[in-house]
């Protein structure tokens, strides 16, 4: 059983085309706030970077798009986190607009030393966490707190 993260967020102007829809590369916004989110809210650890030498950079993503959300729109963007390896985590996400699926997709990400810029494994207390969150009975969590609205760290 995957564990799901679920946090709120609403669409906003710039993330919109002059119709006011969505544009394609809006959604990656919606994913990676969520991420960030779920990395700092759930698990207590900075994102992308790691700690001094460790950070995640984006090796892979994929959107599918459904349905089109709209400027103003309250979204629930639902996160799984998957650890494939040591060094790659991998981020699923689906976002739904009133219940009904907008857009689906996920990021896979490499841990790298960022002296080296080579693959390196994530901090083995990052791993402990996801795989302990993967093995949780408990299917979904649902925070409170929206995602980070265009504030980055």
């Amino acid at each position: 059983m995957s564990q799901e993260i679920v946090f709120t967020d609403r669409v906003r102007i710039y993330d919109t085309d002059a119709q006011g829809i969505v544009h394609y590369a809006g959604y990656y916004r919606f994913f990676t706030d969520a991420a960030e989110g779920f990395m700092h809210d759930t698990l207590g650890i900075s994102y992308p970077l790691l700690d001094e030498k460790t950070w995640f950079v984006v090796v892979e993503s994929e959107a599918k798009y459904y349905k089109s959300a709209k400027l103003g729109d309250e979204l629930s963007v639902v996160l799984k986190p998957k650890l494939l390896s040591p060094k790659v985590l991998r981020f699923d996400f689906e976002i739904f607009v009133r219940g009904a699926i907008s857009c689906g997709g996920h990021i896979t990400q490499v841990s790298i030393d960022k002296r080296h810029w080579k693959a390196t494994p994530m901090p083995a207390e990052i791993q402990e966490k996801i795989n302990a969150l993967s093995k949780s009975k408990s299917r979904r969590i649902k925070l409170k707190r929206r995602a980070r609205q265009g504030k980055r760290r």
